[in-house]
């Protein structure tokens, strides 16, 4: 089912996902307009096809009167972290054409490979959990939101969730990626832990966007969708796309946990690191005309991105001297 809308509020939509959200709807013909706090420097300030309510999300007042203000026909929810932002939510706008709400593979509690919509184990969420705001609950959190998306879609609303794995790409704050990228563009050897097969299924941001924008013009209320790149890449194959994108040249060197041990390191101290497997099933969202950016021109994106920024992934770096002593450790195997 098609639905014809023509202006969308998006909640948040200056920093990362929220902006990429934004292009993709301008790039569709929306009128957009953005609610959120204003602490955050608005990309889209000079642009005449994007307005600004200014307003917290957790109050509920401030969020009734942006709907009612706007009136839009979409609303993407690119900041919802608590259960209870996501009932507010369903709530409020619960007579517009499409509410879709960005949720996480963080949500899946069950390792198996690949994880299904409708099929594995979502986290479950303990009245704790729900308002806790810390790295532990935000999987249970994003969970109970799908479940209040279900919800409302059973009372008539047409909510739909949104589940991307890691997400990677131009304005990516949280710096995972850059880390890497600062190691191959500033080292010509680079500690990868374990033997660089580990798997940790990432999803470029503008695939993202794009995912959410056909979700809510093509999706069935009450449903949730995977969102992460159709061909999954290993640590290893990760860091040689980055390095091809880089145009250098990098040799991966493994470590073992024991091998790393020798400079008190382990492999889950390396961001992008996951001991089992983290793999999405994308074909539910690729059956509604979705398609992924190819790997290699969602890297070249990304450090061109880099380049132009100023992000180096410090605050993910285990320390230079350790991987040094991890390295002359194996030199001398």
């Amino acid at each position: 089912m098609t639905v014809d809308m023509d202006t969308a509020l998006v909640v948040g939509g200056t920093r990362f996902i929220g902006r990429h959200v934004v292009e993709a709807l301008r790039a569709g013909g929306y009128e957009v307009t953005l609610f959120n706090r204003g602490t955050h420097e608005n990309p889209f300030a000079d642009a005449d096809d994007v307005s600004h309510v200014e307003g917290d999300r957790r109050d509920d007042e401030a969020l009734a009167g942006a709907a009612a203000s706007v009136d839009p026909d979409l609303v993407v929810d690119t900041v919802a972290y608590y259960p209870e932002d996501v009932a507010t939510a369903v709530d409020v706008f619960a007579d517009v054409d499409a509410y879709v709400y960005v949720s996480s593979g963080a949500a899946y509690a069950a390792n198996v490979i690949p994880k299904r919509e409708g099929e594995t184990r979502l986290c479950d969420c303990t009245a704790e959990q729900a308002t806790a705001d810390s790295d532990a609950s935000y999987g249970p959190r994003k969970a109970e939101g799908d479940r209040r998306v279900f919800e409302a879609a059973a009372e008539g609303v047409r909510a739909m969730s949104v589940r991307p794995c890691v997400v990677y790409g131009p304005h990516d704050y949280t710096e995972r990626l850059d880390y890497w990228l600062d190691r191959v563009a500033t080292h010509d050897r680079v500690v990868v832990p374990g033997d660089g097969t580990n798997v940790w299924h990432r999803a470029y941001v503008e695939d993202v966007a794009s995912a959410i924008r056909v979700v809510a013009e093509e999706g069935t209320a009450g449903e949730a969708y995977n969102v992460g790149d159709r061909r999954i890449v290993t640590l290893e194959e990760m860091v040689d796309l980055a390095a091809a994108a880089l145009e250098t040249d990098v040799e991966v060197v493994h470590a073992s946990e024991r091998e790393l041990g020798v400079a008190d390191l382990s492999p889950t101290d390396f961001t992008l690191y996951r001991p089992y497997p983290h793999v999405l099933s994308t074909a539910k969202l690729a059956a509604l005309g979705w398609e992924s950016t190819p790997v290699e021109e969602a890297m070249a994106r990304a450090v061109a991105d880099y380049r132009a920024s100023d992000r180096d992934g410090a605050e993910w770096d285990p320390g230079r001297d350790a991987e040094t002593a991890v390295l002359d450790v194996l030199d001398t195997v």
